[in-house]
């Protein structure tokens, strides 16, 4: 249990309070919206203060001296750098990650040193929001692409249609349907409630299926669930703030790119700094006669990324009623992702819920490399590093059939020395190995941790 002192309570600040409470962890978050403090007290059972994050007093009462982990997530970017550098200065907190937006300060890694900005880790939602938004591009019909071990591997969630060869058939026959790729369905979701597939369980149209396999098999697993999309090729995006200029950038000259901005100073900026070739439209994305003009019934994707969750919404409905093949809204909002559910937005995009990921693979011990959070924080996604020896260990030199993973818990890759292993029941855990772990239910993570960590003679 660490004791983390948590500055700002939006909606990346309470979402993070409540997965690191859950994890079992002391945590104390600061923020001067007393409303905002309030709604944490009424569905969690931890200490808030109301006051500056930044200023010592406030810190010192949260319990800075005896805190491990600072994590500052506020809006604004100034103040999260020096809550931490205030952190580190007087109470010698050993670990301070802030939120960072502005790109000016991650291009200069030199301000955040032990003798400048004592930042130990950045955290940019727009960036992390960005690569997810890529990754779902280049993977038409994917509803989510997670990238582990450096991306040599990847767990990728898509809805099983009617046509696909699986579909209507046991799991087994996915070794004869692809001899020589290697794959396994990791969970699958029938109408929102898991089940554990093992070689039985017959695929039905709808079900929500989660498969780890190698990147570059990706394409040819999908094409067993559902009919295979075309590649997408003219991209619209509703929005030109930072994740709108982000995504702009990695996308034109792969795509054709068109990005909509509603104030004239920062459409002509936008101009300036997108690379040639990204087209610049000024106007209004949630009015469909502007929409028209801007030729959504021509384009493959929509992806609506202002800052407003009812404007990201609504025209995202319209764009899909023009006939776009796929819409991704930007959604801050949790009960507002939830409503998405069967909805004209066929991907709801959550910058809280991808963000907790990366910050609690930080905060996370027993080897912990990358987090990602799942079906809205209900199941998760693990990737751990195997520590320890067979002398220590619960894990190492043993086969998977003979370890105790709690119910709902699964491995579905281990990559070793840079290779990809898809594990049967007789393959042995080694030292080093990065396993690959889906929960479905996020309650069984303590078992998880317990199992994977080595006991005490290891360090």
């Amino acid at each position: 249990m660490k004791r983390i002192v948590i500055v700002g309570a939006g909606q990346v600040g309470q979402s993070l309070a409540e997965a690191l409470s859950g994890d079992g962890h002391n945590v104390t978050v600061i923020d001067t919206r007393s409303d905002c403090l309030e709604a944490i007290e009424s569905h969690l059972d931890i200490r808030t203060i109301n006051g500056f994050g930044c200023h010592p007093g406030v810190l010192e009462s949260a319990g800075a001296r005896d805190a491990e982990m600072l994590i500052a997530v506020t809006d604004s970017d100034e103040v999260n750098m020096l809550a931490c550098q205030v952190g580190s200065t007087l109470f010698g907190i050993g670990t301070k990650i802030a939120r960072v937006r502005e790109r000016s300060y991650h291009e200069n890694p030199k301000l955040f040193a032990p003798d400048a900005v004592p930042v130990d880790m950045l955290i940019s939602p727009e960036a992390i929001v960005t690569s997810q938004i890529q990754r779902l591009v280049e993977h038409p019909g994917a509803l989510q692409v997670l990238d582990f071990a450096d991306g040599l591997v990847s767990l990728v969630g898509v809805r099983a249609y009617y046509g696909g060869p699986l579909v209507g058939h046991e799991l087994r026959n996915i070794r004869t349907d692809m001899p020589g790729i290697q794959t396994r369905v990791a969970a699958i979701f029938r109408r929102n409630q898991p089940i554990a597939p093992d070689g039985n369980t017959v695929i039905e149209a709808e079900d929500e299926v989660f498969f780890v396999a190698a990147k570059k098999n990706i394409r040819a697993v999908m094409s067993e669930l559902r009919r295979l999309e075309k590649p997408y090729k003219r991209i619209l995006i509703g929005g030109g703030g930072n994740v709108g200029r982000r995504l702009a950038e990695a996308l034109t000259g792969r795509y054709e790119v068109r990005i909509i901005e509603h104030d004239q100073q920062r459409a002509d900026y936008l101009r300036q700094k997108l690379p040639a070739g990204t087209e610049v439209l000024v106007g209004d994305g949630s009015d469909d006669r502007f929409l028209d003009r801007a030729g959504i019934g021509d384009m493959d994707v929509f992806c609506a990324v202002t800052n407003d969750d009812q404007a990201n919404i609504f025209s995202g409905m319209l764009a899909k009623r023009r006939g776009v093949r796929k819409v991704m809204a930007l959604i801050n909002r949790p009960g507002y992702v939830d409503l998405m559910q069967d909805s004209a937005i066929d991907i709801a995009l959550s910058p809280q819920q991808a963000t907790i990921g990366v910050l609690l693979a930080r905060v996370r011990e027993g080897g912990t490399a990358t987090v990602h959070s799942l079906r809205r924080g209900a199941a998760e996604a693990i990737e751990t590093i195997v520590n320890g020896d067979a002398g220590n260990s619960r894990v190492v030199g043993r086969r998977i059939d003979q370890l105790s993973l709690p119910k709902g818990a699964s491995i579905g890759a281990i990559v070793r020395d840079r290779e990809v292993i898809i594990p049967h029941h007789d393959t042995v855990i080694h030292a080093g190995d990065h396993a690959i772990l889906f929960l479905t239910d996020r309650d069984r993570l303590k078992a998880v941790q317990r199992l994977f960590q080595p006991r005490a003679s290891f360090f």
